[in-house]
């Protein structure tokens, strides 16, 4: 049975147009150099307050999954009544397919927002959604590919590169984006009195670069090499945000790379004591890296937003969250997905603030990663797609590394 369709921008239904095949090959993607000119805007990070709540999928959901289970070993089902994360059994409970979502660790803003997007789509579409804890961006999409996942949550710095099957990744996985989200403003803090104050001091220092495996090298790379420094050049320490955070105020870190929405818990907490100091970007790297990866945004965070901020910061956004799907997805799930979270975004919103950013202006920020067909589709027929952006569908290379210093 189909969903009702999504209200488009102005609350009227857009009107439908004819599915293509599923599994059609999207249209040609426009350079990186070339995209559109709501992408190259700088990213408002004014309303990504965060409300501290941690969701996961409903309790109506859960009591819903509960009782189909039940009913499902009554009839004579396997022990559990269910199926793996992102296995579509031959008869869902109740007719509705059972659907997984990636997410991140506990505790991140990836995991909430990912149970406030499971209790959107669980809530008003023919699906039982479940958001899975998992590692991250990294093993979202190896699941996503493996068909693990049905859809996930992921820094878009890091699925540029792996649809690429560049820095790092064996080969280039088929992913696709459908719809971006908040923000990811990242920025370094040094302790006070450390003589840090230009990235490019950060070479021989002890840094924090983010937890082990987290995937932060595909964007402080680039970061540094536009600062003249690189990555290799610093004594890297990994850590968790909050534990960089202690490891700045007892000085076993001189400085630490901390990022998330805007305020960031770890930056608020650092900053509480007033003996920090925010490194600045170079006004002429980040205009370098803006131009050559496209996944990069200018960010400006208000003075007053952490103690000490005394004028506007120019930060960086540094890979915003999106939502992913594997490439040969069919087109009619995508937009139905697309369709539901976009019609009861607000919702999403009341969950955590984050979902503020799922605005007609973000959802279609090109961040360097091909839209789903499905996605195009929806945000078309809603009236989102400007009719001069390119429908992105094929990837381009990725750009020389930026190695040279900043003069």
């Amino acid at each position: 049975m189909r969903r009702a369709a999504a209200l488009g921008v102005t609350g009227a239904r857009p009107p439908r147009r004819d599915a293509p095949a599923s599994g059609s090959p999207p249209d040609p993607v426009a350079s990186d150099a070339a995209r559109s000119e709501a992408s190259s805007e700088e990213v408002d990070v004014r309303g990504e307050r965060r409300s501290g709540r941690i969701a996961g999928t409903g309790e109506a959901s859960w009591a819903g999954a509960l009782l189909a289970a039940l009913a499902l070993a009554a009839c004579g089902g396997p022990a559990g009544g269910g199926s793996a994360p992102g296995d579509s059994p031959a008869e869902p409970a109740a007719g509705r397919e059972f659907l997984s979502i990636g997410t991140a660790p506990p505790g991140g803003t990836f995991f909430v927002v990912g149970g406030a997007v499971a209790e959107v789509l669980d809530a008003h579409g023919p699906w039982r959604v479940t958001a899975e804890a998992t590692k991250g961006t990294q093993e979202n999409i190896r699941r996503l590919e493996r068909g693990e996942l049905d859809l996930a949550l992921a820094n878009a710095a890091i699925t540029y590169f792996a649809v690429r099957g560049a820095e790092g990744w064996e080969r280039a996985y088929p992913v696709a984006s459908a719809m971006t989200l908040a923000p990811n403003v990242g920025l370094f803090l040094a302790r006070e009195g450390s003589g840090i104050d230009h990235l490019d001091d950060l070479a021989g220092r002890r840094v924090v670069v983010g937890p082990a495996g987290a995937g932060f090298e595909f964007f402080l790379r680039p970061i540094l090499a536009a600062h003249g420094v690189a990555l290799d050049d610093l004594t890297a320490l990994h850590n968790t945000q909050s534990g960089a955070v202690d490891m700045l105020a007892d000085g076993s870190a001189e400085a630490v790379f901390l990022g998330g929405g805007v305020p960031t818990p770890s930056v608020t907490q650092a900053a509480a004591g007033g003996r920090v100091t925010f490194i600045p970007y170079d006004p002429a790297a980040v205009e370098r890296l803006v131009a050559a990866y496209t996944f990069f945004a200018p960010a400006t965070i208000p003075a007053g937003t952490y103690t000490g901020l005394d004028a506007d910061f120019h930060g960086l956004d540094v890979g915003s969250m999106h939502l992913i799907v594997a490439a040969g997805a069919a087109e009619e799930r995508v937009y139905e997905l697309v369709a539901t979270i976009w019609e009861h975004r607000a919702e999403v919103a009341a969950r955590h603030a984050a979902g503020r950013a799922i605005r007609p202006d973000v959802v279609i920020r090109d961040t360097g990663t091909p839209f789903h067909p499905g996605a195009i589709r929806f945000y078309r027929d809603a009236g989102l797609w400007p009719e001069t952006a390119p429908a992105t569908g094929t990837v381009v290379p990725s750009p020389e590394p930026l190695a040279e210093p900043v003069q």
